[in-house]
């Protein structure tokens, strides 16, 4: 079976960037389409197929946090925001409302490439291994919530669904996988994004942020996902694995 090309959205109303963008990634086996507004973008994604999306969040006309939150709420592939914002509150916000990873313009194509592919490593991994979990073990039950490592949903005591992101359905495999051991900032990071963290990275921190104010009845007071001051975070819940 031939494998599977990944399709590649590159979002970016520079078109030297985005005839840039799909020359290089083109080059490396990828399939690009290209976008340069936000309405190209969700009709894109709303097509179906992309697996990644390259997004600048200084498109005119459109506010590039709001297409990221967009993403969020409507699909779940992988998203690298690439954008000339430097500034440390867009990097934070940008990973808090579920960027896989932020690359500021202007960036190295090797580096991008790289970034590109680890992202995708972790996408494609995630897709592949949920199937072949041993049976017994695809589905995790904890604190009224029912999370189907194969079918990549989770579900709360009423039925509904819960929108998870790739990284957050990361992090939640790591802890349900491994519950009652304290796993470090680097552990949870190779987990996500295929690295460990720096010494100012606070990319760990923010996704655990989202993922408790999806799954914790107070986010406020977490009773689910310890901090464990100068280690790391524990998953404390009993956790039931179901066929």
């Amino acid at each position: 079976m031939e494998a599977k090309i990944p399709h590649i959205l590159c979002v970016d109303d520079e078109e030297e960037i985005r005839v840039l963008l799909s020359r290089y990634l083109g080059q490396h086996g990828m399939r690009i389409s290209l976008a340069a507004s936000g309405s190209e973008m969700r009709r894109f994604v709303a097509e179906g197929g992309v697996d990644l999306v390259l997004l600048d969040l200084g498109l005119p006309g459109d506010d590039g946090l709001s297409l990221m939150r967009h993403l969020r709420e409507q699909w779940n592939g992988a998203v690298i925001i690439v954008s000339g914002r430097s500034d440390a509150v867009d990097r934070i916000v940008g990973l808090e409302l579920g960027a896989d990873d932020y690359v500021t313009k202007p960036f190295d194509l090797r580096e991008l490439l790289a970034r590109v592919r680890s992202v995708l490593r972790r996408l494609e991994a995630g897709r592949a291994a949920a199937p072949a979990i041993d049976q017994p073990r695809r589905v995790a039950v904890f604190a009224g919530l029912r999370f189907d490592l194969a079918a990549r949903t989770l579900h709360d005591r009423a039925g509904t669904c819960i929108d998870l992101t790739s990284g957050e359905f990361e992090l939640l495999r790591a802890f349900v996988q491994q519950p009652n051991q304290v796993l470090s900032r680097d552990t949870l990071m190779n987990c996500i994004h295929g690295r460990e963290a720096g010494p100012y990275d606070r990319a760990i921190d923010m996704q655990i942020g989202r993922l408790r104010r999806k799954i914790e009845a107070d986010p406020e007071r977490p009773a689910l996902i310890k901090s464990v001051r100068g280690a790391g975070y524990m998953f404390v819940p009993a956790v039931e694995h179901q066929p």
